[in-house]
């Protein structure tokens, strides 16, 4: 099985930027491998482009069965965050275009859209093999990718790509919010920005997005608070306060704060900057969706 062991990387990104699950993602690849492990290796001319086609049309499937059950998720529904530090060598094909900005943009389009696009636009294949990998003609897949194409253009935010000024600026966010210092944070917001807050119904958390600086400020100033702090780790069964740690880590192709207590991860905040500022706030605390990353040392 060492071909498939070769592309094992290049399958999981396939699948990760389809399903925005790194759990479905490997649940995918490890069902190409069944298939692949029932093949004759010398009737596949070309393994890669084989597996690859398998492994797209798995995660179609079960895209398609995702998104019906998040549609019934509680409260926002957020990509699962993946670590993209330089060492981690099993997710070095991941390191690109997995921002997570783009990765809840795709999450509006269809599921054939969706794997279009990440085969086009992440994967530059051929559009003569995307339209063998979902079924379709080529000038209607071309169509399918530009529409998709299109799609995300206009709803991807728009923020500042220097990842030297994000981890700056997520530095700061990270000391004003751990040291009660509401006023340093107020300066970093803009008067527009968003939070979005993923705790599954698994952990304390905004149902719906909070825009606003006045509105984020009030909520970041409560789960800030020894109180609020209390609420929230109760939520997910932490006991022990004295384990709670803060720092940084390579999230999804940028910097992120990381909390953990307990000697896990409990919660992943993700900022995007437009000029100077911080745009939008990505929240993470489902448990179920960061318990496989690392505390950052």
């Amino acid at each position: 099985m060492s071909t498939f062991e070769d592309h094992r990387s290049l399958l999981t990104g396939v699948a990760y930027r389809i399903l925005g699950s790194m759990a479905d993602a490997e649940d995918v690849v490890q069902e190409a491998w069944l298939r692949w492990s029932g093949v004759d290796e010398t009737t596949v001319a070309d393994p890669k482009a084989y597996l690859i086609r398998v492994t797209s049309r798995l995660a179609i499937d079960r895209l398609r069965w995702a998104k019906s059950r998040r549609e019934s998720y509680v409260g926002p529904w957020l990509p699962e965050p993946i670590s993209t530090a330089p060492d981690v060598a099993e997710h070095a094909e991941l390191a690109d275009s997995v921002e997570l900005a783009l990765l809840v943009v795709l999450e509006t389009l269809s599921p054939l859209e969706r794997a279009v696009f990440v085969l086009r636009e992440a994967f530059d294949l051929p559009f003569s093999e995307i339209a063998e990998v979902i079924g379709r003609a080529e000038p209607a897949t071309r169509q399918l990718a530009r529409r998709a194409r299109d799609h995300v253009q206009e709803k991807r935010p728009r923020f500042d790509v220097d990842l030297g000024e994000r981890r700056r600026i997520t530095e700061r966010f990270l000391r004003a919010s751990t040291s009660g210092d509401l006023d340093g944070l107020i300066g970093l917001l803009s008067s527009e920005v968003t939070l979005v807050s993923d705790g599954g119904g698994k952990a304390r958390s905004p149902l719906r997005a909070l825009t606003g600086a006045e509105n984020v400020t009030r909520f970041l100033a409560s789960i800030t608070t020894p109180e609020g702090i209390a609420k929230f780790m109760a939520s997910i069964g932490v006991g022990d306060f004295s384990t709670m740690s803060y720092g940084l880590a390579n999230v999804n192709g940028a910097p992120a704060m990381v909390v953990s207590a307990e000697g896990r991860v409990v919660t992943v905040i993700s900022l995007l900057i437009t000029d100077g500022k911080i745009d939008t706030i990505y929240l993470l605390a489902n448990p179920e969706k960061i318990a496989h990353l690392d505390a950052p040392s």
